[in-house]
């Protein structure tokens, strides 16, 4: 048998401690200790203050003053000009017809994107965006999580000459349009409880509506001037604005029996009617019977399993729904009579797991086509898709080394073909013909 080896008795050994040694050295200071000996006063403690990273700007009006050029310049009176006057010289088209899917598809298929349709305008992610409705100039708009509202023309070259970035909010801007009865006024909301216009004509961004205490998700136009607004708040409470009451405040406070919402629509046709998208449930209210206490909705479409992030009618008829559900699915009910049931039409699968760092998908209708679906894609190579009510893929856009992001938020032209799409790094992304 092999003996097992005996441990080597050369080991070093461990040294074993001193008794009365003298311990490591520590500060008195520390210790609080004066050097003789004797302990010391206790000093007393300041209190902290801390600063709120995103402090509200001043009430009232506020100077359209770029952060990205010098004040005052004449590039942005210019710039702002041009903008106030393509508004008198546009003629509005409200006959909108309705395309056949393959002349839809032919025009699609011209839309191609390159190095100059590619630009960052804001910082940090973009969180709303709106095309100008111009048929001669373009012009994006794209609210972002600083607070920011940046506007590029395309017209320019270089293409940064275009850009011009302000800062009318303190937090993420998750709502924008250009006016309908005047495009030259750009209204943004924010989650910082205020309400903004921004008229190109005077260079300012007048205060629409503020409430200090409340944190604005979503609005929509009740009348087709623009002098009504409904406006979503983040703890499910509404808002009836009128813009030609004098001051900022609401005429109504209304608590809906959503715990929250995060986006509102109005009805294209019957304008008394707005669908409004919370955390499960999508809702339907009648405007005339809004409830200041608590409203009931006239009905619900209820049959989401997870969170919601979006609701809208189609634009030209309001006859459809589309819905997107972070259950990887969206949705197309049959709005056609609003009554007790809104019928589920179509479920269309589609990967809508954005994650933490990117903005949320909300699939929307193209205006011109209103029963095709633009959303934005998480698959590879990257892309923006669109789809018909029926769940069929219509078309694919896809950007080579233009575009190697992901565009959570997109916006068609109203009349013509021309698609943005933004990003988590301020970049819009620019398709056309």
């Amino acid at each position: 048998m092999i003996k097992k080896r005996q441990p080597s008795e050369s080991r070093r050994k461990k040294p074993k401690k001193r008794e009365n040694g003298i311990g490591c050295r520590r500060s008195m200071r520390l210790l609080n200790v004066d050097p003789l000996g004797v302990s010391l006063p206790e000093t007393p403690t300041q209190p902290t203050v801390v600063e709120d990273e995103n402090p509200l700007l001043p009430p009232g009006p506020l100077a359209m003053t770029p952060e990205n050029r010098d004040d005052n310049s004449e590039l942005l009176k210019g710039f702002l000009q041009t903008w106030a006057e393509v508004n008198k010289t546009n003629s509005k088209n409200n006959e909108k017809e309705l395309s056949s899917i393959k002349s839809y598809k032919a025009n699609l298929s011209g839309m191609v994107i390159s190095e100059d349709t590619v630009c960052k305008v804001t910082k940090g992610s973009i969180f709303s965006m709106a095309l100008h409705p111009s048929e001669i100039r373009t012009l994006v708009a794209a609210g972002a999580r600083s607070g920011q509202v940046g506007l590029w023309d395309l017209t320019h070259q270089p293409k940064e000459d275009g850009v011009y970035v302000f800062q009318p909010h303190s937090q993420p801007v998750s709502c924008l349009y250009f006016s309908p009865a005047n495009p030259a006024h750009i209204l943004s909301l924010s989650y910082d409880g205020t309400l903004r216009c921004g008229d190109f004509s005077k260079a300012v961004f007048e205060e629409v509506y503020r409430n200090e205490g409340s944190s604005f998700s979503s609005f929509d136009f009740l009348a087709e001037e623009a002098s009504t607004l409904i406006v979503g708040h983040w703890d499910g409470r509404m808002s009836l604005v009128d813009r030609r009451t004098p001051g900022t405040s609401h005429e109504k406070l209304i608590t809906s029996s959503l715990s929250k919402i995060r986006t509102v629509h109005v009805h294209p046709v019957h304008r008394q009617y707005f669908i409004t998208a919370g955390l499960r449930d999508v809702h339907i209210y009648d405007a005339r019977h809004l409830n200041p206490k608590r409203s009931q909705p006239l009905t619900s479409l209820s049959e989401h399993t997870r969170s919601i992030a979006s609701a809208y009618f189609s634009p030209l008829t309001g006859h459809r729904v589309v819905t997107t559900c972070a259950d990887c699915k969206l949705r197309v009910f049959d709005s056609s009579c609003i009554s007790s049931q809104i019928p589920l039409l179509t479920t269309i699968r589609h990967n809508t797991n954005t994650g933490r760092w990117l903005t949320r998908f909300r699939a929307v209708w193209d205006p011109k086509q209103e029963d095709c679906i633009i959303v934005g894609s998480m698959a590879y190579p990257r892309q923006v898709e669109i789809f018909h009510e029926t769940g069929k893929r219509v078309h694919s856009f896809l950007g080579g080394e233009c575009l190697v992001s992901v565009c959570s938020i997109n916006a068609m032209h109203p009349t013509r073909y021309i698609l943005a799409g933004g990003n988590s790094s301020g970049k819009i992304h620019v398709f056309m013909n």
